[in-house]
């Protein structure tokens, strides 16, 4: 299978930083719970992603959380400080994160150029299993430890803002 431009930049600054990982080779997996289908060959935590917009659509944000969290867009607006939160579209996705719905993931804040998107890790994920993402397509998944994705978020100039969901 080809591998895409925007999968290959994963790869390479995961290697040019010397970062420990797995990578899993997949059908494609199109919500959080398609994830259950490769637990046993993604050890570790599977994740969600949210892209997520205020009322204003000028504020993006990534929210991060294991995959069976539930998520309160309520409580989330309150505790992020923002208006009310909506999914961003399809076409936002493409233009702020250069991605499919699908695929979102950490890995892509490094599409986002203007650091239009502000990060937020749900606190349930600091522990010392390894986390699971896409690494922009849906069809594999990175396997990566939370030491190795915040060394990559930090090379990339991302701050990782701490919730509790």
């Amino acid at each position: 299978m080809e591998i895409l431009e925007n999968e290959q930049q994963v790869y390479d600054k995961l290697d040019s930083l010397g970062i420990e990982y797995k990578l899993i080779e997949h059908e494609p997996l199109f919500t959080a719970e398609d994830m259950d289908k490769i637990a046993d060959r993604a050890p570790g935590i599977q994740c969600k992603n949210l892209f997520l917009r205020n009322a204003k659509g000028n504020k993006y944000y990534l929210i991060t959380a294991e995959h069976n969290a539930e998520i309160d867009m309520t409580d989330i607006r309150e505790k992020i400080g923002s208006t009310r939160l909506s999914f961003g579209s399809p076409e936002r996705l493409m233009k702020v994160l250069k991605l499919e719905p699908g695929s979102v993931n950490p890995f892509s804040l490094i599409n986002d150029t203007n650091k239009e998107v502000q990060f937020f890790l749900d606190r349930s994920l600091i522990t010392d299993q390894q986390l699971n993402f896409h690494p922009n397509v849906n069809y594999k998944t990175v396997n990566i430890s939370l030491e190795g994705l915040k060394k990559y978020l930090a090379s990339i100039g991302v701050i990782v803002n701490l919730i509790d969901l």
